[in-house]
């Protein structure tokens, strides 16, 4: 029986793709290049988009095993929502290559017959399929909500980010139904290197822009009120892609959710954070928080620090878990995944002394949109060996078998 080859592929200058027969592909994970097997791979998602790396050459293999370079750039898989990547493009930057923008590349390559990518499938929820957005429908949705909640700036914003940034949770305040963002704070407390809606001036673009004024707490209980009476498993959400730290908002946000609650008991109420200011989650928690997602990247002090950033220590959004734990609250932790990286040896121990000490109730893997040599320049150096992305979850569930494993914020209350 033939074996079926594992082929390399990259772009030219118009982005018209190519394989390369007789050349093997390869993938990345933290500094270091591999030869794929089929192992890693699945068919490319329907919904998965292609793009092309510029400054930079595709690489792969000879039969001999040199590693070569290709005549053409390197091409990435963008997964959709539920795929976490286990290995990244393999490339060779130019000298002066420009920083690239935010996303999750992911390594794609040709199997037989068919595009594949280096990823594995971590959780299914339909309410995220891209059918379900930006529908020909949605401007006309926007236009009734603005009439049925005349002079709020929130309505504006989140229609600014639905029809030109489109944003899914935005637009579910227009579809009626499941999570709606509600964006409240134009600061925050760190200056995460990936950040998605403020970046350096010589960095890459932000994908979105951040609000640029604070909601009152009148404005934040209307929209929140709205929703939560009205829409199927009603969710909202404090915390956005369009905003700074929320908690730095506690005021505002902690008074309307009490006018929310005393107008409405539906639906499920839940914040985003870093969760490094302690007092603004008390208060927000003492207010009638539901669930906790609390943004993250490793479980090692100094790891943590070097890319969020922050004004805050690990410490501090430790004992915010802590609080809101003992307090009834649901948290989960939006893992920022970057193969090579969590998945180390120092940083499993890390991971299963922090799991061993807050018992979350849930994990959710998302892939850091990030250049990769940019990242792997700001954090620390690597100490020990890297066991994979199979493996790293594989030794969390063995570990933690009631920590629910996943990509997407659950539904947990009535």
């Amino acid at each position: 029986m033939a074996k079926h080859k594992i082929t390399a592929l990259y772009a030219d200058e118009n982005g018209e793709i190519f394989d390369a027969p007789g050349i093997g592909g390869m993938g990345r994970i933290g500094n270091d290049l591999r030869l794929l097997t089929p192992e890693d791979l699945i068919p490319l998602p329907d919904t998965a988009d292609l793009m092309f790396l510029p400054d930079r050459q595709a690489v792969g293999m000879t039969k001999d095993g040199e590693v070569l370079s290709l005549v053409g750039q390197p091409v990435s898989a963008i997964l959709p929502a539920g795929y976490t990547r286990t290995l990244m493009p393999a490339f060779h930057s130019d000298e002066d290559a420009s920083q690239l923008p935010l996303y999750g590349y992911t390594a794609v390559v040709v199997y037989k017959d068919q595009l594949h990518a280096a990823a594995i499938y971590t959780d299914e929820n339909h309410k995220w399929d891209p059918e379900h957005y930006n529908t020909k429908n949605l401007k006309k949705l926007v236009k009734q909500v603005k009439k049925d909640l005349p002079n709020n700036p929130l309505v504006d914003h989140l229609a600014n980010c639905s029809l030109e940034w489109h944003c899914c949770t935005a637009e579910n305040i227009f579809y009626r139904r499941w999570e709606c963002g509600i964006p409240t704070s134009p600061v925050c407390n760190a200056n995460c290197f990936g950040c998605i809606s403020l970046q350096p001036a010589e960095c890459c673009p932000s994908p979105q822009s951040r609000i640029k004024f604070r909601p009152t707490p009148e404005q934040i209980a209307e929209i929140g009120v709205y929703h939560l009476e009205t829409a199927p498993e009603a969710i909202i959400s404090f915390g956005q892609g369009c905003e700074g730290e929320p908690s730095l908002a506690a005021d505002n946000i902690s008074a309307g959710i009490r006018i929310i609650r005393e107008k409405t008991k539906k639906g499920q109420i839940n914040i985003n954070t870093n969760a490094g200011y302690t007092e603004g989650i008390k208060k927000i928690v003492d207010a009638g928080l539901d669930t906790m997602r609390v943004s993250i990247i490793s479980a090692i002090p100094e790891s943590y620090k070097a890319y969020y950033r922050g004004s805050y220590e690990l410490e501090n959004v430790k004992e915010s878990i802590s609080y809101a734990l003992e307090h009834g609250i649901y948290v989960s932790l939006n893992m920022l995944y970057f193969p090579g990286f969590n998945d180390r040896v120092e940083e499993v121990k890390a991971w299963k002394e922090f799991l061993h000490e807050l018992p979350i109730q849930m994990i959710q893997v998302r892939n850091l949109n990030i250049d990769p040599d940019a990242f792997i320049k700001i954090m620390p150096a690597q100490q020990g060996e890297y066991i994979g992305t199979r493996n790293f979850l594989a030794k969390l569930h063995k570990e933690f078998p009631k920590l629910v494993i996943g990509s997407f914020s659950h539904f947990t209350v009535e």
